[in-house]
């Protein structure tokens, strides 16, 4: 925690529909970690948005469906002197408190990206559906394959240095975030490095996991971001 003493770092939530988590998912935040804590409702027809402000969050509205679009529209209200971003779920898997451990190495000037991998933590059993796991496999096989690089997984529980993360000009606005996020990474030749993190059972529905329509479409647009990165190497 030596190294956070100082820390001048934000946290980014993107959020869609839940109500049933937010408000216990910004409850555990720890607070004194971050100077601005930015919720991106990405068009909730529920009290999502009311919630986090009761809970002092800043709401941003991003109503064009799509994680991507949700944190983009987040990044655009950072303030501007921020240091480090944390990227965080609403639905209540990500456990808050090990941001520090997604911090430590970029304050301690030993990386520019973090990546909370579930897979070397410890996922509740029935936290991950056996699609997510069979296609966090296969993406991470092709970045192997094609960019030379082993990650372990594509967890959204992430941290990264603000100026690496404009550097990287990140463009998608859906399923494609975090895997394009991670292999611009390998292009600019950041310093990346992965943590172990634990992911518990989501709270409410999920749009994509819980649907198997949703996640096919996720994964062929994973999958098809991963090609087309690979064009423009």
């Amino acid at each position: 925690m030596a190294a956070l003493s100082k820390a001048n770092c934000a946290l980014i939530m993107p959020a869609l529909n839940e109500e049933p988590a937010i408000g216990q998912t910004l409850d555990q935040v720890p607070r004194d970690l971050y100077r601005a804590i930015i919720v991106a409702d990405n068009g909730s027809c529920d009290r999502t948005a009311d919630i986090a402000r009761t809970r002092g969050a800043t709401v941003v509205s991003e109503p064009e469906r799509g994680y991507g679009a949700a944190c983009l529209r987040a990044i655009a209200a950072l303030p501007q002197d921020i240091d480090a971003v944390v990227f965080m779920d609403a639905d209540a898997s990500d456990d808050p408190a090990e941001a520090v451990q997604l911090l430590e190495p970029i304050y301690q000037g030993r990386a520019d990206l973090v990546i909370g991998s579930r897979t070397l933590g410890h996922a509740e059993k029935g936290a991950l559906e056996p699609h997510q796991v069979l296609g966090n496999r296969i993406a991470t096989w092709i970045i192997r394959v094609f960019y030379g690089h082993r990650y372990t997984d594509l967890g959204p529980f992430r941290a990264i240095r603000t100026d690496a993360l404009r550097k990287l000009g990140m463009h998608d606005r859906n399923y494609g975030w975090t895997i394009e996020m991670q292999i611009k990474a390998l292009r600019h030749k950041l310093r990346v490095v992965e943590v172990p993190v634990s992911y518990r059972r989501r709270v409410g529905t999920s749009k994509i996991s819980g649907n198997w329509r949703a996640s096919l479409a996720a994964g062929v647009k994973i999958l098809w971001t991963a090609v087309r990165l690979m064009a423009a190497w």
